[in-house]
């Protein structure tokens, strides 16, 4: 039967993969910066402190003196083809895109920042993305994180007349083929340095104590990550948290301590990794490698080396294609 001729197009159904980061200013400004921080830090997922008395705090103090020094440390690692975290999401986009073989039609978002998962899902939706698989590009869960991007999609769909299917990609911070991936990759960097590391450190980006005691699994699932990892690998990880912000008492022991009092206790070559992270950003580029370099060697280290993130390499894409795949299973 032919349709009327005053019916709207329907495009073919497809299935739909959108990846989920964090999010990165458009530029190493301080008014970008400042766009950027005040969406991130106005999330009640990511600040539970009450707004009334947040915002006056956020809009009145932090948000007129931090991104200044922020702009500063995102210049440090901005490249030519922009934010590391874009950089890198993008890439591994595009190289999911191929590898799925026109199977799905694979985007990607940021929770905070450009383009956004609502407007996202409302081009895939338009383009007939009929099934969406939302895949948060966080191993372990944390409400502030994996939480937050769930929350902005089903926010995006009440706004709809026409639901997708969806389906959400859970953590995989305990998967054989993750803690594989993670065991490849660390041993392929070790391979290329000039000096055997009496320490490897991996760091998890932190978290205010308190969610531990709400309930929040991001501690646990952290803790099982390194001892997996540690298992693989065979030898003794030192696992710590870094990126700590604010008065409040946050998950321990920090990154910042940990290399510092490695160095002052003889301990004068060490690597460092960052497993939660699925690619390299500031937090990796400059608080890792730039920071934490300076404040090792300060403490009086020898030998300091900063292992990149999985990003868009054979063996991180070989693993994001593998749980992506498991949980489009029957749509593709």
């Amino acid at each position: 039967m032919d349709k009327p001729a005053d019916h709207p197009d329907v495009p073919q159904p497809k299935v739909g993969i959108l990846l989920v980061n964090l999010g990165t200013p458009d530029a190493p400004t301080a008014p970008a910066v400042k766009r950027y921080l005040k969406q991130f830090l106005s999330d009640r997922r990511v600040v539970e402190i009450p707004p009334l008395i947040w915002q006056p705090i956020l809009r009145g103090i932090i948000l007129n003196t931090r991104p200044q020094k922020s702009a500063k440390a995102y210049a440090k690692v901005w490249t030519e083809s922009g934010s590391p975290l874009a950089f890198f999401t993008i890439a591994q986009c595009k190289a999911l895109g191929l590898r799925m073989q026109g199977a799905a039609d694979v985007r990607y978002a940021m929770r905070y920042g450009n383009p956004s998962v609502s407007d996202q899902l409302a081009a895939m939706k338009a383009a007939g993305c009929n099934r969406i698989l939302i895949a948060p590009l966080y191993p372990q869960y944390s409400g502030a994180t994996t939480g937050t991007v769930l929350d902005e999609a089903y926010a995006a769909l009440t706004k709809m007349r026409w639901h997708p299917a969806l389906r959400t990609l859970p953590p995989y911070h305990d998967d054989p083929v993750y803690i594989d991936a993670l065991k490849k990759s660390i041993e392929g960097s070790l391979a290329q340095l000039d000096f055997i590391p009496d320490t490897l450190v991996i760091s998890f980006h932190g978290m205010p104590e308190r969610t531990l005691q709400l309930g929040d699994p991001y501690h646990c699932h952290c803790q099982k990550t390194a001892r997996l990892l540690s298992e693989a690998m065979g030898r003794e990880l030192v696992v710590s948290f870094q990126s700590r912000f604010g008065r409040a008492k946050w998950l321990e022991p920090a990154t910042d301590d940990t290399i510092m009092q490695l160095a002052r206790t003889g301990q004068k070559t060490i690597a460092i990794f960052a497993p939660g992270f699925s690619v390299d950003c500031l937090e990796t580029l400059e608080e890792l490698a730039i920071q934490g370099r300076e404040q090792f060697e300060e403490a009086g280290g020898t030998h300091f080396a900063y292992l990149p993130c999985l990003n868009d390499s054979a063996v991180g894409m070989d693993m994001l294609e593998t749980v992506i795949r498991r949980e489009v299973s029957g749509w593709v």
